[in-house]
């Protein structure tokens, strides 16, 4: 809730987000996983820090963390690469690293703003198999691309938006619905 809708509503979980407290906003974000195009990671902090610093500013235990790092790490590929910083890692390789950090609260939605934008071919198609395999698994992802070839990689339902307006609204068989 950074911004608040100009019209309609918006629910997230089945809480209206105008009636949601300020004190009650973090709690909802927990529930939010964010990646972004620029990957947003610590350039300082190795990728198990990377991934750790999540669990950390909502205060989580040590346990916790030591167990769910590697977990998160593992499910993206990059088990291998706990200990490697994000300059030592190729592109496709920091934008799992920012979807461990998204996956780490094990969030009900994922947002991703132009994932595959500063990715070649091949890690744009490792990136959308593991985003499609998450999603498979019970989390939302709302991924935002203006790639015509990332949509068809997808297989998905897919919105599309001018201007901040739905103009289609196409399901995974293909019915167009406006």
């Amino acid at each position: 809730r950074e911004l608040k809708p100009t019209s309609g509503e918006v629910f997230i979980d089945g809480i209206n987000l105008a009636s949601l407290s300020n004190d009650d906003i973090p709690l909802l974000r927990r529930k939010i996983g964010t990646i972004f195009q620029d990957f947003k990671l610590l350039t300082g902090r190795n990728a198990f820090e990377n991934v750790a610093f999540a669990l950390e500013v909502v205060g989580a235990v040590t346990s916790r963390i030591q167990e769910d790092v590697p977990k998160a790490l593992d499910i993206v590929g990059l088990a291998d690469k706990a200990a490697s910083f994000p300059r030592s890692l190729a592109g496709g390789e920091r934008q799992r690293l920012a979807i461990a950090r998204a996956l780490i609260h094990r969030p009900r939605i994922i947002l991703a703003d132009e994932p595959t934008g500063n990715l070649d071919v091949v890690s744009s198609h490792d990136v959308i198999e593991l985003l499609k395999k998450i999603n498979e698994l019970g989390t939302t992802v709302v991924l935002v691309t203006h790639n015509r070839d990332v949509v068809d990689m997808l297989s998905r339902r897919v919105v599309t938006m001018e201007k901040g307006k739905i103009v289609r609204d196409q399901t995974e068989n293909g019915k167009y619905i406006i």
